[in-house]
């Protein structure tokens, strides 16, 4: 039976794969099926949300269109639009709820059970969704983030869990800009921060966002500036935290950036200090708003992040600071940064660990064009693979309004992403390296565990997963998650072909 598994692997791996021991091309073979047209109801099982605050949730659900939904057992407060799946109220109760989601249409009914988790606890599952930055960083624009939203929805990403669309840099008055549309006053008279030109109407552009059932991030920086040398929160925190209440933002990516000029020195105290200062005031607020911490991973990040009120952390610099060099970053901020510092101990419910963004898709090259990712196609299915396996927020900085069908097939498995949806919130780990081949594995809420064979050599290379690493006994049923194929029944050990910088990504199950 080992013999068979590993010969059914091997076909499915070489199909459409080019060897790359000379570094030549490789045909980018798309392996997720097609939604089917019965419904199915996707992405998080998990929800938390605070007493009395706004609730917004879409149930995303594939399958063919008109579709109608319901929930049995909703709290007290809570409302589900019927066209839409889109729930809406607030919950004044404290507790934890089940609810039953349907979603029928010609073809069938869908259930699936959330249990919303009504308490101090946000982010109760890595956080999804698109973020500006790597495609548009300084030319970012009202009509793009309309266009953004539009375009989860059309595209279908929001029909498998995808919820935030977030603005990055760029957003605020330029202070000494003679661009006219980044121009302008930075605050109004009773302090709280202002948008450009560019963005004429916030509260109306948060309105088109939530109106899909979607969430809208913003950014700012502790510091006096921004990144981009644009208005930051710096002596205006309070303010400017009410007017992203006002214009009704769910999302704060808090980046360093001019802070290095305010710390009085590189201590973790000092790293700590505008994001204990950020999250009490975040606390205080009538809505709730999930908070991202970008500081490059600076002070040991992982050990206090959530300590200081972060959902989530970044452990490193920019992925893509390189445009050229972000596969090397990949392996070298994903792989062994997480499996050196050993990272997998302070993820979890409510704070996560933040490799940074998807860098899949139309990239901005830094050199005024939007060209494709650099990664071959075995790398991006890395890419995810390993952010899967990481429990890491899945956001996407891709051009989200140009998404050809392979940058679809790597966003939207849903056996995938339910890997780093699982309720249970452990992130994987490296169970196993053997020069440039590695196991990775993550146990999951039913007793099951995904598993990660990934080859960061050259050529194809047979890989092992072997039972004593993995800490699981007897015959265990494998199932290959990108292809969502049943593959057979293992003993001992699982084994694997694995293309260049390629991944084979399986989830086991005891079979008896």
């Amino acid at each position: 039976m080992k013999k068979k598994v590993l010969l059914i692997v091997l076909s499915l791996s070489m199909i459409g794969m080019i060897d790359h021991a000379a570094m030549s091309w490789e045909t980018a073979v798309i392996l997720t099926p097609a939604p089917g047209p019965a419904p199915r109801i996707n992405g998080t099982r998990l929800f938390g949300v605070r007493p009395g605050s706004p609730f917004l949730f879409r149930i995303p659900a594939t399958g063919e269109r008109p579709m109608s939904f319901a929930v049995e057992n909703l709290p007290a407060g809570l409302t589900v639009d019927p066209l839409t799946g889109i729930i809406t109220g607030a919950i004044l109760e404290r507790g934890s709820y089940s609810v039953m989601l349907r979603a029928s249409n010609s073809k069938g009914t869908a259930a699936r059970e959330l249990r919303i988790v009504c308490g101090d606890t946000l982010a109760v599952t890595p956080h999804m969704g698109w973020n500006s930055w790597y495609v548009w960083e300084n030319h970012v624009t009202d009509e793009i983030m309309r266009a953004a939203a539009d375009a989860m929805i059309s595209s279908g990403m929001a029909d498998h869990g995808y919820t935030y669309v977030n603005i990055d840099d760029c957003w605020p008055v330029k202070p000494g800009s003679t661009d006219p549309t980044l121009r302008g006053e930075p605050r109004d008279k009773s302090g709280k921060v202002n948008s450009n030109p560019r963005f004429p109407d916030m509260k109306a552009l948060t309105d088109h966002i939530h109106a899909y059932g979607l969430k809208a991030g913003i950014y700012t920086s502790p510091g006096p500036t921004t990144c981009a040398d644009h208005t930051g929160a710096w002596k205006h925190e309070a303010a400017d935290v009410e007017r992203f209440v006002e214009w009704g933002f769910d999302f704060l990516k808090y980046d360093w950036c001019s802070y290095s000029q305010i710390a009085k020195d590189k201590s973790r105290e000092e790293c700590q200090k505008p994001y204990r200062v950020i999250s009490e005031i975040l606390r205080r607020q009538p809505r709730d708003i999930v908070l991202n911490l970008c500081q490059y991973g600076m002070g040991d990040v992982w050990e206090w992040g959530k300590e200081v009120g972060g959902n989530s952390w970044r452990t490193a610099g920019d992925l893509g600071g390189s445009f050229e060099k972000i596969g090397l970053a990949l392996f070298r901020d994903g792989f062994d940064l997480y499996a050196e510092k050993e990272l997998h101990r302070f993820g979890g419910p409510g704070g996560w660990n933040d490799p940074d963004y998807l860098l899949l898709g139309y990239l901005s090259n830094w050199k005024g064009q939007t060209v494709p990712t650099p990664l071959t196609p075995n790398e991006q299915y890395s890419h995810v693979s390993l952010w899967c396996l990481l429990a890491a927020p899945l956001i996407f900085s891709g051009d989200i309004t140009r998404l050809d069908d392979f940058t679809l097939n790597l966003l939207t498995n849903d056996e995938v992403i339910e890997v780093d949806q699982d309720p249970l919130g452990l992130p994987g780990r490296r169970l196993a390296k053997e020069g440039d081949l590695e196991v990775w594995a993550r146990p999951m809420e039913d007793g099951s565990l995904a598993v990660g064979l990934f080859n960061r050599g050259e050529g194809l290379k047979v890989i092992e997963a072997k039972w004593e690493d993995l800490g699981v006994r007897g015959p265990q049923k494998v199932r290959d998650l990108w292809r969502q194929r049943d593959v057979g029944v293992a003993e001992g050990k699982f084994e694997a072909c694995v293309a260049r910088h390629g991944v084979v990504f399986v989830r086991l199950w005891p079979s008896d």
